[in-house]
């Protein structure tokens, strides 16, 4: 089953798990208390999921836009917005074609989602290509971790990542203004998993 698949099947119950629901929340408060939000601000949600950041963080700034490779989750998503009157734009993304992210936006964030990306590199240098000058990023996702985390049927490429990994990746794309801090420490079958967020400023 490919990533695509697996998240188009679990979408209709993704948010029926607490521990989703308040990791979304946790790590939409470490944004928000590590970048100043406002109302002038155009925000993409890269691997948006079925929005529980996306709509955590709409109300607090301009406009938000959600990113994903599932049709599933950005259908879960599109009701959930309508349900709540939130205007939320969408972009459905190829699994292999990420060079569409629209833009330019003053902040892309993203919550467990790099560790699906298998060139996590090349997609902090394309950020770049949608990010307004002086443009942030605010980026969640596990520190290292002994693989499970994920179940078997999971296709992941990475197991977490080293912040000092993340630090330089985000150097190397020209970013700057680069902190790492703990967002959360998030609960799957009694064991705890760090969440770091990387926030970081570009030219």
């Amino acid at each position: 089953m490919t990533g695509t698949e697996h998240f188009d099947q679990a979408a209709a119950t993704w948010d029926l798990a607490d521990r989703r629901v308040l990791l979304a929340r946790a790590v939409s408060e470490a944004i928000a208390n590590r970048v100043p939000l406002s109302q002038e601000l155009t925000v993409l949600d890269f691997g948006c999921g079925t929005g529980l950041v996306t709509l955590e963080l709409a109300p607090m700034v301009r406009s938000i836009t959600g990113a994903d490779t599932s049709p599933g989750m950005l259908k879960t998503l599109a009701e959930k917005a309508k349900t709540q009157g939130t205007p939320v734009h969408l972009i459905p993304l190829d699994a292999t074609e990420t060079g569409k992210l629209g833009g330019p936006y003053d902040l892309i964030v993203s919550s467990m989602t790099l560790h699906h990306v298998a060139d996590v590199a090349a997609l902090f240098n394309q950020f770049t290509q949608h990010l307004r000058p002086g443009g942030q990023v605010a980026l969640a996702d596990l520190d290292e971790e002994d693989g499970t985390f994920h179940d078997a049927s999971m296709t992941i490429h990475h197991r977490g990542f080293s912040r000092d990994q993340i630090q330089t990746w985000l150097a190397e794309a020209g970013f700057r203004e680069i902190n790492l801090e703990t967002a959360t420490i998030t609960q799957k079958d009694g064991k705890g998993y760090p969440v770091f967020l990387a926030t970081a400023r570009w030219h």
